[in-house]
């Protein structure tokens, strides 16, 4: 059951975020991940299946569009976008394979979008002079897409300093087990204040690691396990709230 809040109550979830950190400057950290988080990769998802629908000469998959991706699953958004559950179960296999070729690479990546409100956010924390990491599964290779949407949507780049942008190294790493090595990476950068992820696991494995942080679910899609989230984790559906564009007066007239 989703524990995503009213939108009153996500302006102040965001809203002690930014105290949090503003407190805890310069040392004070804040870890965010990307896919489903900051980023919304449906577009990706779309145009991947689009590319697909032009190899495998099925006119209906050029409409693919980011709103028939609903979670991760590639039969489902096939069926959205208008196939038959015949065409579906012929293309299953060769169209996942197609996407697991794709997907991982800074071309695709640059089609990313920003959620609501997640770049101003990101922003408003930079402003009060806490440090950032970015926490992704994403592997190095896609650090050029990566950065080029950063940029684009108007999200603080990484500089080594103050903010900073940690990226899987091994590939064959898993991703949880990848945020375990992560979280050791981003103790060693200060102490941990806030920390959003989608996915469950991350967000309990967080909420273990760092007990006085403030982690928060990003209620948006995850890979499906059932996985319960831990007992006080608030969930929130995107960055909107009343704090866009006015870090300051925000951190300063935080709970």
């Amino acid at each position: 059951m989703s524990r995503r809040t009213r939108p009153d109550a996500q302006e102040s979830i965001l809203a002690a975020v930014l105290s949090r950190a503003a407190a805890a400057a310069p040392r004070g950290l804040v870890v965010l991940d990307l896919d489903s988080t900051l980023l919304d990769n449906r577009p990706r998802q779309a145009r991947i299946l689009q590319d697909y629908g032009r190899v495998a000469g099925l006119p209906a998959l050029l409409e693919a569009r980011p709103e028939h991706w609903q979670g991760w699953d590639l039969r489902l958004a096939m069926g959205n976008a208008g196939l038959t559950p015949a065409e579906v179960d012929a293309h299953a296999g060769p169209a996942r394979r197609f996407w697991a070729e794709w997907f991982f690479t800074s071309a695709y990546c640059r089609l990313d979008g920003a959620l609501p409100g997640a770049a101003a956010f990101v922003r408003a924390l930079a402003s009060t002079g806490a440090r950032i990491a970015y926490v992704t599964g994403r592997p190095a290779r896609m650090a050029g897409g990566t950065l080029h949407v950063f940029r684009r949507e108007g999200f603080p780049p990484p500089d080594g300093a103050g903010v900073h942008l940690l990226m899987k190294d091994d590939l064959a790493l898993g991703d949880d087990a990848w945020k375990e090595v992560a979280a050791a990476r981003v103790e060693r950068l200060g102490p941990v204040v806030a920390a959003f992820d989608n996915e469950p696991a991350h967000v309990n494995l967080y909420a273990r690691r760092f007990p006085e942080a403030l982690v928060v679910h990003l209620d948006t899609d995850h890979s499906a396990r059932p996985i319960a989230l831990l007992p006080g984790i608030p969930a929130i559906a995107d960055f909107r709230c009343a704090i866009t564009g006015d870090a300051e007066s925000a951190a300063a007239g935080a709970p």
